[in-house]
């Protein structure tokens, strides 16, 4: 990819779910385009994509953490700086719902993670009997526990690609970045000399 120039704003994605979800299957099939067979993911993979919002570019690091029981309680080490949380769910095994569900309330109470947004990607669409976008929304109860933070539910498929460049776009509509906060603590600073000034000046 060449060398990234220090100027370019960098943006935390974290991607989380269940073993056998198909995490690292997405991450592969977005980098390169191609169906990889992964094996149980120990660890985390890393990928760094380049994109565009507003013509403005950027670029996204995604972090996808090994799913196994216990890999899961080293999540919270990886919440720090996260710009967006990524849950992907295989919508084809509704046995594991409900510890899904489990696992993505509790990332939610993070307070690393406070406001941060959240997407789920349904994966396995092209299974017979895939749970719909409506039924993982609701049977994660989404509306209640995503109230204060920006959320979707995207529909996608590892194997055929389906959904992913969509997400990965949505995405990086979601995110803010940290320059982005920065400035508008800057503008609230500014606004609130000038209304100080301003007042002084009446007396």
């Amino acid at each position: 990819m060449g060398q990234r120039g220090s100027t370019q704003p960098e943006a935390r994605v974290l991607i989380l779910g269940l073993d056998n979800a198909g995490k690292s299957t997405i991450l592969y099939k977005l980098k390169h385009n191609k169906f990889v067979g992964t094996v149980p993911t120990v660890g985390f993979n890393v990928e760094m994509f380049d994109v565009r919002r507003n013509k403005k570019k950027f670029a996204l690091t995604v972090w996808d953490v090994g799913g196994q029981a216990e890999m899961r309680r080293h999540w919270r080490s990886y919440h720090q700086d996260t710009l967006c949380v990524v849950f992907v769910v295989d919508s084809a095994d509704r046995s594991r719902m409900p510890e899904a569900k489990r696992e993505v309330e509790n990332t939610l109470k993070s307070v690393q993670l406070r406001g941060c947004p959240f997407v789920i990607l349904a994966n396995k669409q092209d299974v017979d009997g895939a749970m719909t976008v409506s039924e993982i929304r609701d049977s994660f109860d989404l509306r209640r526990i995503c109230a204060d933070r920006d959320w979707f539910v995207q529909p996608c498929s590892a194997s055929t690609g389906f959904g992913l460049e969509e997400a990965l776009r949505k995405i990086s509509h979601m995110v803010k970045l940290p320059s982005e906060s920065a400035a508008t603590v800057k503008e609230n600073f500014k606004d609130t000399m000038n209304y100080i000034k301003a007042k002084s000046s009446r007396h």
